[in-house]
């Protein structure tokens, strides 16, 4: 058997370990031949790919990033045609593949769930460090960007405190607010905030008053994706991302600004961006990868075809494309619940 293998979309801190486990296991035990293509669905046009063998994944699962390349490069339309298929049919015959194993969030699994509608085979693996993908209790590089923004609140904690100052930290979340939310749990902000659940500028800053009444200086995490629910505008920047969404970002420059005015403590605001997304992955986010790799490549061996290898307890299930995709996972109102009741 031979397969294909690919990135897409954005980077997440796991993948080569998630290659390396599916080569692994693919190749030397189940006798498989992998190639893995260049920079996504790009590769896959323009034939450009590598071999995947035992040397090729040696080393990698320390490494941030992806050795091959990721892209949001469209394997096809959005509802492939006819004509489209067809000649998706000839490439995959050209290079010979029998099948994909496909690594990436809610639009990769989306195209496997396509792609396996149309016969062809495919199994998806499941990374995103937005953690908003449905038919898996975790994705891998969540835990690591977690750790990152959770740093990064010990770090701007100290400094917060020494000057008196209300520290306001934006990390990664366009629609789900699952890093915000863990990373302030983890780090003890004061107050959190995310896109599923709105506040009002007036709340905001009497939190930060009563923390300041305390005798404390308060640390605020902000999903970038949220939206105070006296306007119900979230804030962009010029242009639009690979998805022609409009570009998000600048939330906390927003908010320090009007903190500050409001309340008269002086504040600032830093944006992690795209920190989140680099470096070494977790120990948690290796081998919950690794794993990954290995159950698609068993899934391959086995024939279980259109599934997605996902997280569920402490086993990884093999999930139907249909109930991972359509739709977000987004943060339970509960969990909310559970820490807002101590903001301030």
């Amino acid at each position: 058997m031979r397969i294909g293998v690919l990135c897409s979309g954005g980077d997440s801190p796991g993948m080569n370990a998630a290659i390396r486990g599916a080569v692994l296991r693919g190749v030397d035990v189940h006798g498989f031949e992998m190639i893995g293509f260049i920079d996504g669905w790009r590769g896959f046009h323009e034939g450009e790919f590598v071999q995947l063998d035992r040397p090729a994944v040696r080393g990698i699962s320390p490494l941030g990033g992806v050795f091959l390349g990721t892209s949001r490069v469209p394997p096809f339309g959005t509802i492939p045609t006819d004509e489209e298929m067809r000649e998706f049919r000839e490439k995959m015959a050209e290079y010979g593949i029998d099948g994909f194993m496909l690594i990436g969030g809610n639009g990769t699994q989306t195209v496997s769930k396509i792609l396996s509608d149309h016969g062809i085979q495919v199994v998806g693996l499941p990374k995103t460090i937005d953690n908003d993908l449905c038919g898996t209790d975790y994705t891998f590089g969540f835990d690591t960007a977690v750790s990152v923004a959770s740093e990064a609140i010990d770090r701007l904690r100290t400094t917060g405190e020494s000057h008196s100052r209300c520290m306001v930290l934006e990390v990664m979340g366009r629609d789900a607010g699952w890093i915000a939310l863990h990373a302030g749990m983890a780090g003890g902000a004061q107050l959190t905030l995310i896109p599923e659940f709105p506040e009002s500028i007036d709340q905001v800053c009497d939190w930060v008053m009563s923390v300041r009444d305390r005798g404390r200086s308060s640390l605020v995490v902000v999903a970038e994706g949220f939206t105070f629910s006296d306007t119900g505008e979230t804030v962009t920047r010029e242009g639009v991302d690979e998805m022609g969404r409009p570009r998000l970002g600048g939330i906390a420059e927003v908010i320090a600004p009007i903190i500050e005015s409001r309340t008269g403590i002086e504040t600032r605001a830093t944006v992690l961006g795209h920190v989140q997304r680099g470096g070494s992955p977790t120990a948690f986010d290796r081998v919950l990868a690794t794993r990954t790799g290995i159950a698609a490549a068993d899934a391959a061996l086995a024939g279980k075809w259109g599934n997605m290898a996902g997280l569920r307890g402490d086993r990884i299930e093999l999930v139907p494309f249909a109930e991972a995709v359509g739709k977000l996972k987004t943060v339970p109102e509960e969990r909310y619940a559970e820490v807002r009741l101590n903001f301030g």
